[in-house]
Parts: C-alpha cells; sequence; structure tokens
C-alpha cells in the first residue's frame, strides 16, 4: 500500500519491524498525554469558554474577552501566576527578546547557565555584535557551559556567590548544538539551588520544543518566568503564529509593557480572528505532541537500526520533541532532508537546498512541507552546514503522516530519489 508514494517494500519492513519494537515507549507518551490533556480540559470549563470567545477585536483591541480567557487557560495549564499569549509574537525568540529586555536594565548581568543561548539570539545577546543588543544597553552578559549534559552545580554557586547575577537563562532544547536537551527534573534542581543561593535571582526558562512532553512544566517547578512559540508545541499545529510568556504576575506585566507600551501593556492588542484557532490549538496540543514524540522515537528506533548515531535512543526518557540523527556526512543529512520534505503534504515537490538564513552564521537546510510557515509541530527536519552534520528532525500532526513522512526520507537515504 506504500507503493503510491514510491516507498519500497524493504523501507516500510523496516520500519513496520521498528515499530513494534517501540510500542512500549508509546504507551507512556499516551500515559503523559491523556494528563496532559485532562488539564487543557479541566482549564476550558473551570474559565467556562464559550462561543462568544471566538468573537474578534481589532484597532486597539480593548475588552477581548476571548483574549482573556486564552491567558488564563495557558496560567493554568502551565502552572503560573499569569500569562501573556499573543500573535503580536513574531516567534519564540521575538518572546525571548522581549522577556529580556522586559527584566534587564542597563548594568544589569545576564548569566545562562545551559552554555550559549540559540544562535538567533547571538545578536539579541551582544555575542555577536548589534547596535540594538542587551550589550548595546549596557546590560552584561556570561554563561556556564554544561557538564556531561548536566549543570555545573559547583561552578554555578561559585559565581553565584561572588556576583550579583539579576536574570539566570535557561534553554532546555539543544537547539543546534550537540548536548542533550534538559529535562524537567535537572531544571528543578538547579532553580532550587539558585533559590538557595540568592532568592532575587529571575530564573528564565526558554521552553521551545518542551511543552507536554512530561506532565510538568519549569513554573510548577519553581522557575520563575517561561517561555514558548505559538507554532511549536501549544499551537497544537493549528496556531498561525504568535507565543506566550508565563510565570510570575509582575514579571509578565513587565513583559507585557515591553511588547506593547508602558501604561497599556495588555490592555492592547486585536486578536484579529485568531482566538479560535489559538484556542483550538492548545485543546489539541496533548495529542499532537504525543504524535511528535512518537515519530521521533521510531525516527531514532529505524536510523540506529540502519547504523547512524542518534540522540536520544528510541528508549531514552525525552526532554522534548528534537530527534538528532548525526551523518557526518554532508550530503547524507541533505538527503535525509530532502525526503522529509518530500514525505509533507505541501510543497512535496520542493528540492531542498542549503541556503543563507538570517540569524544564523551557517548555511541551513531545511524541509518543513507545513501549513505554517515554519511550524516545528509539524514534521521538519533541519540543520546547519557543519561538522558533524546533524539532522535535527521533529514535529507532526499525526503519528501515521510522520510515519509515512520517515518512509520517504528513509528511501531517499538508501535510494537517493
Amino acid at each position: 500500500m506504500y507503493r503510491k508514494l514510491g516507498i519500497s517494500d524493504d523501507t516500510a519492513k523496516l520500519v513496520d519491524d521498528c515499530e513494534k519494537a517501540c510500542l512500549n515507549e508509546f504507551s507512556k507518551i499516551d500515559e503523559a498525554c491523556t494528563k496532559n490533556s485532562l488539564k487543557v480540559l479541566a482549564s476550558f470549563q473551570e474559565n467556562e469558554v464559550t462561543e462568544s470567545c471566538f468573537n474578534s477585536t481589532t484597532g486597539y483591541g480593548y475588552n477581548d474577552l476571548g483574549r482573556e480567557k486564552i491567558e488564563c487557560i495557558f496560567r493554568d495549564v502551565l502552572k503560573a501566576e499569569d500569562a501573556l499569549v499573543r500573535s503580536q509574537f513574531i516567534s519564540g525568540s521575538h518572546a525571548l527578546n522581549v522577556c529580556f529586555f522586559a527584566l534587564l536594565r542597563p548594568g544589569d548581568l545576564l548569566l545562562s547557565i545551559s552554555g550559549k543561548p540559540y544562535d538567533t539570539l547571538d545578536e539579541v545577546i551582544g555575542i555577536k555584535e548589534n547596535a540594538s543588543s542587551l550589550k548595546s544597553f549596557g546590560v552584561k552578559y556570561n554563561q556556564i557551559d554544561l557538564v556531561n549534559d548536566d549543570f555545573d552545580y559547583e561552578k554555578i554557586t561559585e559565581y553565584l556567590n561572588n556576583n550579583k547575577v539579576k536574570v539566570i537563562e535557561i534553554q532546555r532544547s539543544k537547539g543546534y548544538s550537540t548536548r542533550k536537551s534538559l529535562s524537567i527534573e535537572k531544571v528543578e534542581k538547579v532553580v532550587k539551588l539558585i533559590k538557595e543561593i540568592d532568592n532575587d535571582i529571575i530564573v528564565m526558562v526558554d521552553n521551545c520544543y518542551c511543552e507536554f512532553v512530561s506532565d510538568k512544566e519549569p513554573t510548577s517547578v519553581g522557575a520563575d518566568i517561561i517561555v514558548g512559540s505559538l507554532i511549536k508545541n501549544l499551537g497544537g499545529g493549528i496556531a498561525p503564529n504568535g507565543a506566550y510568556i508565563a510565570g510570575r504576575h509582575d514579571l509578565v506585566e513587565l513583559c507585557a509593557e515591553r511588547l506593547t507600551l508602558p501604561g497599556e501593556g495588555r490592555e492592547v492588542g486585536p486578536t484579529l480572528g485568531i482566538n479560535k484557532q489559538i484556542l483550538q490549538g492548545i485543546y489539541m496540543a496533548p495529542s499532537v505532541v504525543a504524535s511528535s514524540l512518537k515519530t521521533a522515537i521510531l525516527t531514532s528506533k529505524v536510523l540506529e537500526e540502519l547504523g547512524y548515531e542518534v540522540e536520544p535512543k528510541y528508549n531514552d526518557k525525552r526532554a522534548d520533541i528534537v530527534q538528532n540523527i548525526i551523518f557526518r556526512d554532508k550530503n547524507k543529512l541533505i538527503e535525509f532532508t530532502r525526503g522529509i520534505q518530500q514525505g509533507s503534504a505541501i510543497d512535496s515537490n520542493a528540492i531542498v537546498e542549503a541556503w543563507d538564513m538570517p540569524g544564523y552564521d551557517d548555511q541551513v537546510v531545511m524541509a518543513s512541507g507545513s501549513f505554517t510557515q515554519g511550524s516545528s509541530i509539524e514534521l521538519s527536519c533541519d540543520g546547519p552546514i557543519r561538522e558533524p552534520y546533524i539532522a535535527y528532525m521533529q514535529g507532526s500532526l499525526t503519528y501515521p503522516y510522520g510515519k509515512l513522512g520517515l518512509m520517504k526520507a528513509v528511501e531517499r537515504l538508501l535510494h537517493n530519489r
């Protein structure tokens, strides 16, 4: 039945056999999905969401009932005091930028304890020179690298005892690095350490790709503020754009005034008809994240069977939806990515090429045959053209589509067609 997609019997058998080995892991994913679905449904009911919440506002966007309900739901689901959920955020990186500029003032010190943040933040922080960076406004920056894929607790303790830090940033997902993503248990442990040393430090977590992977989020284990994108996990593949910031009420208010303007903050911001999509997105998010995780688990098993290095292994505990395949070969990275594009619903006829993307030093090869441009909760695969040539694959709105996309990528990898 797979021949309609140009998938050989050998590829289909390999993937089907690997799927059987993954069933125990799939059952764990289903359990977490049920817990997260319960949280979402309970919040919808407690906040009395009605059809009128789908109504749109324009102009200034005053008195938008649906927008208020959305932010209550995100607040509840993420176990936060408050949440800011807006289509005016262009991306997760934009929301992180807003959060940094809201919380930091000239002379303040920002410390990353998960190594260098994602490439798109280099110019935001000032790691790479930019006249609009935090550095240009007098904000100081330092970083402490991970040790064996965990926080360097000794160095963090020493640094905090000798320096006054305003904000600590933690990036849970690996980005384009070779490290492992950070589990909620590791985040909880390091937040506890930080607060014991100086309770005034603001702990900020980049939670992109990590929501609903477990039944806990950083705000439920002590983090002060977290940030994520709506074209990743919590948008459920339905929200067409936007991002969220959630956490302490006072910090979220600062972020709202940085996004819009002081004195108006969260009271403005028209929804322009997006409320229904955001509500439906978070409603579907537990199931979509589960599908993405199952697709990642199957990918890990299949590619390991083919002799490639993978991280995480198919039966490892996961912190995000991202699956690494380490090809150590530029052409194989490109061919696998082209296969994912061919296995997509949109632009399946496009031939993926590496190109220069804004915010990245290396060329990037990217497959994203998605309904929403750049959505990485839909099946996608990308990677920088640099050694060791790692493919970062993530997403899938449903598991069957993820499985079919994987089959197409394996076929392309094996037969280069």
